[in-house]
């Protein structure tokens, strides 16, 4: 893990570089606009291969978070994730393709990356299930 955004006790041990990927049904929908706008079919969320993927919040919002909780376990909301080929690759056919990068590039670019999504830590252990309450503890920016 990233030790400019974790801390020594932190663990990672399926995932490629941190314990969570967080994403919204919003932001997803939100892409999928725009590449229809475009000319393109929207992607699945499978593309991104989340952990979490939180429903309600208006696209781009969790952006700003920084600390939340979701049932009884505090996360922190570390960094953007920046995203790779595979997010261009038919989860069901193989295919590749150059959607969604190409968009991502033209409007989810923050410095080299091309974004989708937070990476996040717990704060402790714990279960989360699906339809627990997600509360935002923390934003960034004013």
């Amino acid at each position: 893990m990233d030790q400019d955004y974790g801390t020594p006790d932190d663990r990672v041990s399926f995932a490629d570089g941190y314990p969570l990927l967080l994403t919204s049904t919003g932001s997803l929908e939100e892409l999928g606009r725009w590449l229809t706008d475009d000319g393109h079919p929207p992607v699945p969320m499978n593309r991104f291969r989340p952990n979490v993927v939180v429903a309600g919040a208006p696209p781009w919002s969790e952006d700003s978070w920084r600390r939340i909780r979701i049932g009884s376990v505090t996360f922190r909301v570390v960094k953007l994730c920046g995203r790779c080929l595979v997010t261009t690759i038919d989860q069901a056919t193989a295919q590749r393709g150059r959607q969604p990068l190409t968009m991502l590039g033209r409007r989810r670019r923050f410095g080299q990356q091309l974004v989708f999504g937070q990476n996040m830590i717990p704060d402790c252990r714990g279960s989360i299930r699906a339809d627990d309450l997600v509360q935002v503890l923390e934003r960034s920016g004013p």
